[in-house]
């Protein structure tokens, strides 16, 4: 249809301007500024990494919170203008000074993401005879740690893998407990000792609840309280079979957890059909 010149119209759209000329700057304005602010967005860099993989920095203990009979909650924090700098499937080396002197040095993943700013926590598990559970457990408020990072064998990438598996043994679900933003589809093994002892239990749920066609969970027990319908004892090649993907170029199993596990999880993804460059270790 051909545009219309009757004069009536545009003189019509010209008192419309003319009457609302204020409102419509303002409107134009707010409209450029959320495009500019959209591009920006686009195309600006992330904020800087506080992490240095070639030398260890203080970080300083603002929050340490114990969840159960021991574990601890520790939060750190830093310039609220950076992140932390921790790529999905690396970890932080901790440094402090032993008893005797000596540096001690352990790697941790934390449990929070890249995406916060100005702080980090980490969910860590004390053990009576660990020479740096011994240091974080008298550490501090206010007292700081010396971090490096980051580190770790894995380059992880999004939709590397259609399916990933994951065995973890108690403090071992922290390198799992990573955000992945895309569409792999996980399968998690979660063995503990007791009930008490599942560590981010109400987080994993939620993330199960709210993902449940990507993430499964299945909590394994080995002295299980009365009603306990989860599964019991410990990993083997029945719950391999049945909870973890089956082996193929599409999949891979990652494990994490106390060395005697480990040890036999290797061996009995092995034995199930598993190949080296299919698992992976933390």
């Amino acid at each position: 249809m051909p545009a219309s010149s009757d004069p009536s119209m545009s003189d019509a759209f010209l008192d419309f301007v003319r009457s609302n000329g204020p409102m419509l700057a303002v409107a134009l304005v707010v409209i450029v500024s959320v495009q500019l602010l959209f591009m920006s967005r686009m195309f600006s860099s992330p904020p800087p990494a506080f992490l240095d993989p070639t030398e260890f920095k203080p970080l300083p203990l603002t929050s340490k919170t114990n969840i159960n009979h021991n574990t601890v909650m520790l939060r750190f924090e830093f310039d609220k203008g950076q992140r932390i700098g921790l790529p999905i499937g690396q970890h932080i080396s901790f440094k402090s000074a032993g008893e005797d002197g000596k540096d001690v040095y352990r790697s941790y993943t934390p449990v929070s993401d890249d995406a916060l700013l100005g702080a980090v926590e980490f969910v860590i598990k004390l053990y009576p005879t660990g020479k740096m559970s011994q240091i974080i457990s008298k550490l501090q408020v206010g007292e700081s740690m010396m971090m490096k990072g980051p580190k770790g064998r894995l380059q992880y990438k999004p939709n590397m893998k259609k399916h990933i598996g994951m065995v973890a043994g108690g403090s071992g679900i922290t390198p799992m407990y990573q955000d992945a933003s895309d569409k792999t589809q996980v399968s998690l093994v979660f063995g503990n000792v007791s009930e008490e002892d599942i560590l981010l239990r109400s987080e994993l749920d939620a993330l199960a609840t709210a993902n449940p066609s990507r993430l499964s969970i299945r909590y394994l027990l080995n002295a299980p309280p009365e009603g306990w319908t989860g599964g019991v004892g410990f990993v083997n090649a029945d719950v391999v079979k049945t909870y973890l993907p089956a082996p193929s170029d599409d999949c891979m199993t990652l494990y994490c957890g106390p060395p005697p596990m480990v040890e036999a999880v290797k061996k009995c993804l092995e034995e199930v059909g598993y190949q080296a460059d299919q698992l992976f270790g933390f």
